[in-house]
Parts: C-alpha cells; sequence; structure tokens
C-alpha cells in the first residue's frame, strides 16, 4: 500500500512559463490521506527541487510513495542496447550524461536527438520532427522517409499500442508529443533512481519505500475535462489533481495490483501504469 500518491505532469518547454501562464507549467499533484493539493512551476531545475524535497519529508515521516510522469521511461526493444550497449538504466545514464538543461529550461534535446540519429546509417530516425523553421540535420521534421524495420527498431512500444492516443516517443515535436519530455525527464530519473529507497517500475518490482512509474493522466480524459470546466481549472492541473487521487484511492482499497501486470517486455521498453485500466481509475474516482 501507498500512503503517498504524486503525479507529474512534464514539459519540454525551453523557457520558463511566465508567473501567470499556468496552463504550460510543470504540475505537481498530491494524494494522502490528508487530502490534494496542486503546485505549478516555471522550470524543471525546480519542480525537480520540489519533488527531491517531498520524497524526503516523506520518507523522514515513513510514508511509502507513488510517483508518476509522464513522459516514457524507455524506448523500443533494442534501442538502449544498440546505443549504449546496455540496459534502459544504462540509456537514462547516457542521456544525462548529454543532455544539458539550464536553470532557465534552455537545453540541447533537439542536438542530442540528432547526435543518436547520426548513430543509425541504415537510414534517417529514430528521433523526428522539431519546431518549425529551425533546421537541425539528421533530424527529419516529419515521420515520413523513416523506415523502422531497416534501423531494426518498432515505431512505438508496446506501452503505446496498449493506450489508445499515446504517441510514440520517437516524436519530439508537435501536439500529442512525448518524445522531448522524455529526453529531458530520463536524466532526472537517472537521478531520482539513485536514491538507496526508490525503484522504478515495471524495471524493478513495485516494492520499495518510494517507486517511480510512468503514466498517462488521459487515461482519465473525460473526468478531467468535466473537473477543468467546472472549475475553470487548467487542463494538466486537473489531470494530475485527478490522476493522484485515483491511484491513492486504489492503493487505500489494495486495489493496484491488477495496474502493475504487464507483459515481458515491459521489462525493456517501460509501461504505463494503468494501461488497459482506465475504467477501474475512473470509478475509484467515485469512492469516498
Amino acid at each position: 500500500m501507498f500512503d503517498r500518491v504524486i503525479v507529474v505532469d512534464w514539459s519540454a518547454a525551453n523557457l520558463p512559463t511566465s508567473p501567470t501562464n499556468r496552463a504550460n507549467a510543470i504540475w505537481i499533484g498530491c494524494h494522502d490521506a490528508e487530502g490534494g493539493a496542486e503546485w505549478h512551476h516555471r522550470t524543471r531545475a525546480a519542480a525537480e527541487a520540489q519533488l527531491v524535497t517531498l520524497l524526503d519529508t516523506a520518507r523522514a515521516d515513513g510514508l511509502r510513495v507513488l510517483v508518476g510522469f509522464d513522459f516514457a521511461m524507455g524506448y523500443p526493444a533494442g534501442f538502449a542496447a544498440r546505443l549504449t550497449g546496455g540496459d534502459t538504466r544504462a540509456l537514462w545514464a547516457w542521456l544525462a550524461e548529454r543532455i544539458t538543461d539550464a536553470p532557465d529550461n534552455r537545453n540541447n534535446r533537439f542536438a542530442v536527438a540528432a547526435a543518436i540519429n547520426a548513430t543509425f546509417p541504415e537510414g534517417p530516425g529514430p528521433f523526428w520532427s522539431h519546431p518549425t523553421g529551425q533546421s537541425w540535420p539528421g533530424l527529419p521534421y516529419r515521420r515520413k522517409g523513416i523506415d523502422y524495420a531497416a534501423l531494426g527498431l518498432a515505431e512505438t512500444r508496446a506501452a503505446e499500442a496498449a493506450v489508445r492516443g499515446a504517441k510514440s516517443p520517437w516524436m519530439l515535436f508537435n501536439p500529442g508529443s512525448v518524445g522531448s519530455q522524455s529526453l529531458l525527464g530520463l536524466p532526472m530519473i537517472h537521478r531520482l533512481a539513485q536514491r538507496p529507497d526508490t525503484t522504478v517500475w515495471p524495471f524493478d518490482a513495485p516494492d520499495a519505500p518510494v517507486v517511480l512509474a510512468e503514466v498517462y493522466p488521459s487515461l482519465l480524459a473525460g473526468p478531467v475535462a468535466i473537473l477543468a470546466n467546472a472549475e475553470g481549472l487548467p487542463a494538466d492541473q486537473a489531470q494530475v489533481r485527478l490522476l493522484a487521487r485515483a491511484l491513492y484511492r486504489l492503493a487505500q482499497r489494495d486495489r493496484l495490483a491488477p495496474l502493475f501486470s504487464t507483459p515481458d517486455i515491459a521489462r525493456e521498453e517501460g509501461w504505463i501504469l494503468g494501461a488497459n485500466h482506465a475504467p477501474l481509475l475512473a470509478e475509484a474516482l467515485t469512492w469516498a
């Protein structure tokens, strides 16, 4: 059982959001026996700092915590080994060494993606998409022309196939993309995973005092839309509030086990907590 659930809606913004632009900020939602709370941050550095504080406080109080992040924890099978010669953890470390992410959100994610693409002599890709008007040699603007079979990779993970609307982590820009969030989020996962009381599911069993996992808040798209409209909230704030609440209520009723069941490939690619269980998450919101 988890005593507290934290859900993080991450961002790949290249500059800090304005103080009043809460819609595009990073949102952290938390739910426990005392209820829920949300915070927004203009930068990734500030968000990570608060996460560390929240985890330190929870552990000092003897609480067990589940933390969900809305970006891919891994890539299609074979990618980590091809790039690093190791497993998914080696990939996190590889990215942590190469991604630069300044306190003001300026980062080199497109340059890193282009450098990764250059290691594939079979053809363009696997990463693609960037802002209009920019040019990144070796990083295609469109998906067309990338032959994933020739690269020896799949275009999506098994997790994306299980969740309607989920995008491939290869896609770095445009609505719904998660690729940039992953490139900028996985170095943080590498750092958090160094904590002695922390594991990352599904690469580890979800039995540590702190468990990090991948989530997809849009599994609760209907309830989120209703709440955001009723209270005038940014959609991202509504998402972290409701998903943290649903997962916490499932934990209190010992109903989380089905969400932690995954196919074998998830041990390499990662998995979305709650994939195939959207109705159960929505049901949990109706419980007192």
